[in-house]
């Protein structure tokens, strides 16, 4: 077999214009058709060592089921990706694939890595179409678990489990599952569709979602440890942080997880259809530079704010958010305010009105790696506001692990754990993902789910009576 032609350019991915999109919360990225899929896959060399695959924190063989792409065995492709991963609907959307399994692509030395995001995207949505490849459970183990929370860990684990033939009930404090998938990301990134495709499916393979259940409250961990062979804590950190500034009490004052959850699930977005109001004309700003930070700006500009601010306390470069969402928010008119940091919150009878500012400069770096943000002495302005969102990360939240008697956490209130398996100081409880990390992203919480559920597996198996 001859050696593989190099192809340096990457197949162009098709999305809508900015002056559409802006105006609604449909998709900005159509993804491939058949055609152009098969042309991105034909670029892949197949390489012997695949650093793809150990780029991707849950294991997909990526040379495998790109290649059946490229020969137009698509449902090939649909059951190589679910045996290891059961949401690529949701990873071909929100993982960010340029920071791990693509930054490590061969054809990244001389070209454009393979586009590994966008044909996962493009296998899961023709396979929605096609009707799901139902993973088949190993068998009826007569064993149960516990998983709390319907995130990306918990689904991940839920998954996994059932494919080994347990039955897992899976416990959601909200009223819909999916936790921050469907709460935390807007729909033109990540449709609901998609999220309750992915969920149905975990329906189908036997898993029993509970919602509105509050473990913490409606019951504690301990009464889930009597009931269950083994339970997994996948409840991620959605506890939001502030600035501790003064004003931030004032009304139009949002964390992003209010403002998102509000816009996401509670569907302000179509207020007064819905009726779950938010704040949202005039000038919104939104602090922070990642990720949700660039969720919370976009929503605003689909709310019909007029106009929306990005407030950062370093430069476009360290900005944590994928390129592609910080790209798309300016094309959409998203105002930047780099090396900024917000220091008091004005207002007119107790409403946000404006945000004192102090111009910052680069430093030395930190313990991220990012050059520190160091104040300029005498340097300060205002800015409008009508709303502020503060997105500058998120906490644990204490309502499980306060009432988790011998559940050992580390300083930051998340829980310790002894290895990668997610064992925790407590026999038969598994944990995984933010709970666990703190704010990272939805593949890594994936991965710490798959890692777990085969440690759980093991310690249900080898403590089984008899």
């Amino acid at each position: 077999m001859g050696k593989k032609e190099f192809i340096p350019e990457k197949v162009p991915v098709r999305k809508r214009g900015p002056g559409e999109r802006a105006g609604d919360f449909g998709e900005v990225v159509l993804g491939y058709d058949i055609e152009e899929a098969r042309r991105e896959a034909a670029r892949c060399l197949g390489c012997k060592k695949r650093p793809c695959v150990a780029g991707c924190p849950v294991g997909i063989d990526i040379p495998g089921f790109v290649l059946a792409i490229a020969d137009g065995d698509i449902e090939g492709a649909v059951a190589r990706i679910k045996e290891a991963n059961l949401l690529p609907g949701v990873c071909g959307r929100v993982c960010p694939q340029e920071n791990q399994c693509e930054r490590v692509c061969i054809l990244g030395r001389k070209g454009d890595p393979l586009d590994i995001g966008k044909l996962e995207r493009f296998t899961a949505d023709w396979e929605a179409e096609a009707g799901s490849v139902l993973p088949v459970p190993t068998g009826e183990s007569g064993l149960s678990a516990a998983v709390v929370g319907s995130g990306p860990a918990g689904l991940t684990m839920a998954g996994e489990l059932a494919r080994m033939g347990h039955a897992v009930t899976m416990f959601e404090a909200l009223h819909v599952a999916g936790g921050v998938l469907t709460y935390g990301i807007p729909e033109f990134r990540l449709p609901q569709w998609v999220v309750d495709r992915e969920v149905s499916l975990l329906e189908r393979m036997g898993v029993e979602i509970v919602l509105d259940f509050v473990v913490g409250r409606t019951a504690t961990l301990d009464d889930l440890r009597k009931g269950y062979d083994a339970v997994f804590i996948g409840i991620g950190a959605g506890l939001p942080s502030f600035m501790g500034i003064p004003g931030e009490n004032l009304n139009g004052v949002y964390s992003a997880n209010e403002f998102l959850t509000r816009s996401n699930l509670m569907l302000a977005r179509s207020f007064p259809e819905y009726d779950t109001p938010v704040k949202r004309t005039g000038r919104i700003v939104v602090v922070g530079g990642g990720n949700v930070a660039m969720d919370s700006a976009r929503t605003a500009i689909r709310m019909g704010a007029e106009e929306v601010h990005i407030v950062y306390r370093r430069s476009r470069v360290e900005m944590p958010a994928r390129v592609e969402e910080v790209d798309h928010g300016e094309e959409e008119g998203v105002i930047f305010h780099m090396l900024t940091n917000p220091v008091e919150v004005l207002g007119t009878d107790g409403q946000c009105s404006r945000i004192t500012c102090q111009r910052m400069e680069l430093g030395e770096p930190d313990e991220s790696g990012r050059r520190r943000p160091v104040p300029i002495e005498g340097d300060y302005f205002n800015v409008g506001a009508d709303v502020m969102v503060i997105a500058i990360g998120t906490r644990a939240n204490p309502l499980l692990t306060s009432t988790a008697e011998g559940l050992k956490l580390n300083r930051w209130g998340y829980i310790d754990v002894a290895d990668d398996t997610g064992a925790t100081s407590l026999p038969g409880v598994y944990a995984g993902g933010d709970i666990v990390t703190g704010s990272a992203t939805v593949i890594e919480a994936m991965g710490a789910g798959k890692a777990a559920a085969t440690a759980m597996d093991s310690h249900m198996r080898n403590r089984r009576p008899g």
